[in-house]
């Protein structure tokens, strides 16, 4: 059974970083996107950054340069700095795999606050 698990959430004040990190288990190890999701209360969920097992990536233009994504096979990392109230929201992990569809970790809250 393919299992998400997200760590790395918290409480963070404005101008600060975070660490989230996934890692995957129970998958055979194709093609594959891995990256992060989040949303934001009374908002649809967007894609924030992706990166494949080829090393390409994808960013949402407002966490450019702020955040980056990287990977180790079956693990992906999201790293945010210089963080900012309106990046408050649930980030979700996920998984494309190239023959057996996405999967979803189960979210973890990502709050900036003073």
């Amino acid at each position: 059974q393919v299992q998400l698990m997200e760590s790395g959430g918290g409480l963070v004040q404005p101008g600060g970083s975070l660490r989230l990190s996934c890692a995957a288990s129970g998958i055979i190890f194709d093609d594959n996107t891995m990256g992060w999701y989040r949303q934001a209360p009374g908002k649809q969920r967007e894609l924030v950054a992706s990166i494949t097992n080829g090393g390409s990536t994808y960013y949402e233009e407002s966490v450019k340069v702020r955040f980056i994504v990287s990977r180790d096979n079956a693990k992906t990392y999201l790293q945010m700095s210089s963080l900012k109230p309106e990046d408050t929201a649930l980030y979700y992990c996920f998984l494309d795999h190239s023959r057996l569809g996405r999967y979803w970790g189960q979210g973890t809250q990502v709050t900036v606050s003073s």
